[in-house]
C-alpha cells in the first residue's frame, strides 16, 4: 500500500472511551456563579452543568456514529498527515465536484443536511437545480483526521493538501465552499491552485477596511453598523482566538483533560455566533448536533491541533502580505450574527460575482438554515461553467 492510497474508513469509538467520558463528566468540579451574572461572563454554570448531564446520560453517540457511517468515508495520507473525508457522488451525470470545508468549531457533520439537496436536488423539490459530487474533508489536525504530527500546517499548506485530495479523486475542475476556516482556505486554494477551481462560495468571509477614505465615506448605514460590530467583536469577543493563536498548548491541555471544559469552550461559540434572536444555542441548532461537534473533538483528542491551527495562521508571514486580487469567481453569503463581510472591501481582494444577504441564520448556516445555504450554493454555481 502506497502513501497515496485512499483507504475506506468507518467511525468506531471504543466503548472504553465513551465510558471514560461519562465518568469524567460526572466528576467535574463545577465553579460557583456570581449572583446576577449571565452569558456576558461566559457560559453560566447552571446551563453548562445541565448540558453536561445531558451529554453524559442522554446523548446517544452510537446513533450519531451510525448516521455518519451511512456515508462513504475514507482516509489518505498527504504530506505525512492523515486526512479524513466523506465522498458522496451524485447520480446526475452533469454533477459538479464540490469541496465543502468546515471551520471551528465544526466537523463534516455540519454538512449532513446539505448532502441530499446538493447531490439529488430533484428529490428535494428542485429538479432544475445543479447537482454536485461532494467531498467533505476533516481539516488536517481536526477530528477524524487526527492530531497533527508536525508544525507548519497553516492555511496555505491545508489548501495545497485539499487540492491534492481532489486530484487523487480524479477531479480536475471543481467548486469550493467554506465558512470560518473554510472562508480562509477556500479563497487561498483558488488563488494558489486556480487552474482547478471553477468558483469559490464563502460564508463568514472576513473583510478588512481598505484604508481608502473614499471607501469609508461610501459605507452605507448598514455597513457602518457591520463594521462597528466587527470592532466590538475584536474588543470583546476574540479572546479565544488570541489565546489559541499565541499560547495554544496551554489552552489545549485544559481542554484535553476536561470534557466539561471542552464543552464550555465550544458551546460558548454556538451561543455567541448563532442568530441573535435566540436566547440559547439549542434554539438555533439542535442540542445533539452541538454535542456531536464537542464529542468529535473530545473523542479524537484534537484540542491541541485545533488550537494550533490559529497559531499557524497568526505566524504565517504570507497570510496578510499584499497579494494581487483573486481572479476565480467568488460568491459570498452574509448571514446575521458574527458575519461582518462588507462588499466594497471584499471586492478589493476577490473577484466577487455573487453576493447574498440573509436575515436569519448566523455563523453556522449549514446547521442553522441549511435550506438557505444550499439554495445560495446552487444559485452561485448554476452561473458558472466547468
Amino acid at each position: 500500500m502506497s502513501s497515496n492510497d485512499i483507504r475506506p474508513f468507518r467511525i468506531d469509538i471504543p466503548q472504553a472511551d465513551l465510558d471514560d467520558l461519562r465518568e469524567r463528566l460526572t466528576r467535574t468540579r463545577w465553579i460557583d456563579e456570581v449572583p446576577g451574572t449571565g452569558w456576558e461572563r461566559g457560559v453560566p454554570t447552571a446551563y453548562l452543568r445541565e448540558l453536561a448531564a445531558y451529554w453524559a446520560e442522554k446523548f446517544d453517540w452510537r446513533a450519531i456514529e451510525a448516521r455518519l457511517n451511512e456515508y462513504p468515508q475514507f482516509t489518505t495520507t498527504i504530506d505525512g498527515q492523515n486526512v479524513h473525508f466523506l465522498h458522496i457522488r451524485s447520480e446526475r451525470e452533469d454533477a459538479t465536484p464540490l469541496l465543502l470545508i468546515h471551520g471551528w468549531p465544526g466537523t463534516p457533520a455540519d454538512f449532513l443536511d446539505l448532502i441530499g439537496p446538493l447531490t439529488d436536488p430533484a428529490a428535494h423539490g428542485d429538479p432544475q437545480a445543479p447537482a454536485f459530487h461532494l467531498v467533505i474533508p476533516t481539516l488536517p489536525g481536526h477530528g477524524f483526521s487526527g492530531p497533527l504530527t508536525e508544525t507548519g500546517w497553516h492555511d496555505g499548506k491545508v489548501a495545497a493538501a485539499l487540492a491534492e485530495l481532489m486530484a487523487r479523486l480524479g477531479y480536475e475542475r471543481y467548486g469550493v465552499q467554506g465558512g470560518d476556516h473554510g472562508a480562509f482556505v477556500g479563497p487561498r486554494l483558488a488563488r494558489e491552485h486556480g487552474e482547478h477551481v471553477i468558483g469559490v462560495h464563502a460564508n463568514a468571509l472576513v473583510t478588512f477596511p481598505t484604508g481608502d477614505p473614499a471607501d469609508m465615506a461610501a459605507l452605507t448605514e448598514a455597513e457602518q453598523q457591520r463594521l462597528a460590530a466587527m470592532k466590538q467583536w475584536q474588543d470583546d469577543g476574540s479572546a479565544y482566538m488570541n489565546l489559541a493563536g499565541s499560547r495554544p498548548n496551554t489552552l489545549a491541555q485544559l481542554l484535553a483533560d476536561s470534557p466539561a471544559g471542552q464543552l464550555g469552550w465550544i458551546v460558548e461559540k454556538y451561543k455567541e455566533w448563532t442568530d441573535a434572536s435566540h436566547e440559547l444555542p439549542e434554539q438555533a441548532i439542535d442540542r445533539d448536533k452541538i454535542l456531536t461537534t464537542v464529542a468529535v473533538y473530545w473523542l479524537t483528542d484534537t484540542a491541541r491541533s485545533a488550537a494550533n491551527y490559529y497559531y499557524e495562521r497568526f505566524h504565517d508571514y504570507t497570510m496578510f502580505a499584499p497579494k494581487p486580487k483573486g481572479t476565480v469567481p467568488t460568491g459570498v453569503a452574509v448571514f446575521t450574527t458574527a458575519d461582518f463581510a462588507i462588499r466594497r472591501f471584499a471586492e478589493k481582494a476577490h473577484n466577487i460575482v455573487h453576493w447574498s444577504e440573509f436575515y436569519s441564520g448566523g455563523h453556522f448556516p449549514a446547521l442553522e438554515v441549511p435550506e438557505l445555504l444550499a439554495g445560495d450554493i446552487r444559485e452561485f454555481f448554476s452561473g458558472l461553467t466547468r
